[in-house]
């Protein structure tokens, strides 16, 4: 990793015998650096700068990344913003150009603006008519309501229509300032050659000290969220308090998500679909931030099945602090070493994670030092994990289905907690 005079970070991981090259640009900031008036305000600065920046209109933007074989792309968390290109051997100059251009010198056009706020208020429309996001969001703001984490990414209606471009001009000042971006560069590319577009392109920067909220700490506050709609099946979110990314039982988390519903030989998709039949989907998931993060389980099932579905997770899930064969351990490691692997495989996904890990811990990780923490995991710190977990007798019940489901909701914490 190299470091810029103003603080931009620099990163590159060549891939031999690539034809190709990807690029990223992540500032470490999101919508978690929002208060709740300019809630998804970040969101919809990624989508502005795509209208115009430093010279080239929209269309101008894509037709010169595509004229070269090239793809673009960008992307708005709670903790990070992420803009990146793909393009073939011998792109990344041009690459790099166009996205310091969109993350130092967006236009910010006013007739612009109200038509991507009609944009990105369809984009909100669209997501409240979709049951497996609607359900996630009820979740998401039952377990941090109140805090940055607990708002959806995309706003909402009112909060973006207060942006002008002169507030959206400020906010982006502060949200991709030099000390909080990384630019990463795997496949095809030459690491001096990186770090001389860098210094053209990223040295020039300067942080203003504009406003960009600090983050709060998170805190998982739990709750029930239902919504009786009438459709044809039930759509239920569980999530417990779980440990963020930086945590030293991250990779205990992980494999504990595994076991309980990674894929088809785990816990849950064999007790509740196989055995029982409750559901036609159900997985086990692990959410991190920096300094929390969340067990989930997601299931799709027959309305009248929602109460009985919700026991069998939380008896699989209480069964974790019983501590779990060898043979199950190593088939979780093994797949989740597999998944971590087999995603480096792509140049994009190693330009995205080696930014990730600079953003989180101030380096890159070595994958097999990442892989031999894994493979150090015990049954009994899975055990203690989950009794962590539970100790703390919160939980997120959300609901959306047939009025018949949502006694699902007490269901669960009485099952799980007594």
């Amino acid at each position: 990793m190299h470091i810029l005079a103003n603080g931009v970070r620099v990163v590159c991981d060549p891939m031999p015998g690539l034809q190709t090259v990807a690029l990223s640009v992540v500032a470490g900031r999101g919508a978690r650096s929002e208060d709740e008036a300019r809630s998804g305000w970040s969101h919809l600065l990624e989508h502005m700068v795509f209208k115009g920046a430093g010279g080239r209109s929209a269309r101008e933007i894509v037709e010169v990344i595509e004229g070269e074989g090239g793809n673009i792309n960008a992307a708005t968390g709670y903790e990070r913003t992420s803009f990146q290109i793909r393009a073939l051997a011998g792109g990344l100059d041009l690459g790099s150009a166009v996205l310091a251009d969109l993350v130092q010198r967006p236009t910010l056009d006013p007739h612009d603006l109200e038509r991507e706020k009609q944009v990105v208020g369809q984009e909100i429309a669209e997501a409240a008519d979709a049951p497996d996001d609607l359900v996630f969001e009820m979740a998401q703001t039952a377990a941090f309501e109140g805090h940055a984490l607990g708002r959806p990414i995309l706003g909402t209606p009112d909060s973006i229509a207060t942006a002008t471009p002169e507030t959206l001009g400020a906010w982006r000042a502060g949200l991709y300032g030099p000390s909080s971006l990384v630019v990463a560069a795997a496949g095809c590319v030459d690491e001096d050659d990186l770090l001389r577009l860098a210094e053209r392109d990223f040295a020039g920067a300067r942080d203003t000290g504009a406003e960009s909220t600090e983050r709060a700490p998170a805190r998982f506050t739990g709750g029930v969220r239902t919504t009786a709609k009438a459709l044809e099946q039930a759509s239920v979110v569980l999530l417990l308090p779980a440990v963020g990314v930086r945590d030293p039982d991250y990779f205990a988390l992980r494999l504990l998500a595994e076991i309980l519903g990674g894929g088809m030989a785990s816990r849950l998709f064999q007790e509740a679909r196989e055995k029982r039949g409750l559901a036609y989907a159900i997985d086990a998931y692990s959410e991190t931030y920096a300094d929390a993060g969340t067990l989930g389980v997601f299931a799709g099932c027959a309305a009248k099945d929602a109460a009985e579905l919700v026991k069998v997770a939380a008896g699989e899930i209480a069964a974790m602090t019983t501590p779990v064969g060898e043979p199950e351990l190593a088939r979780a490691k093994a797949q989740l070493k597999g998944s971590m692997f087999m995603g480096r495989e792509g140049a994009l996904a190693r330009a995205e994670q080696a930014a990730g890990q600079v953003l989180l811990f101030g380096k890159t990780l070595d994958p097999l030092a990442v892989a031999a923490e894994v493979d150090a995991v015990t049954p009994a710190d899975l055990a203690r994990l989950t009794g962590r977990i539970l100790s703390q007798r919160r939980a997120v019940v959300a609901v959306l289905g047939p009025k018949s489901a949502l006694k699902a909701a007490p269901a669960f914490e009485k099952a799980l907690f007594g």
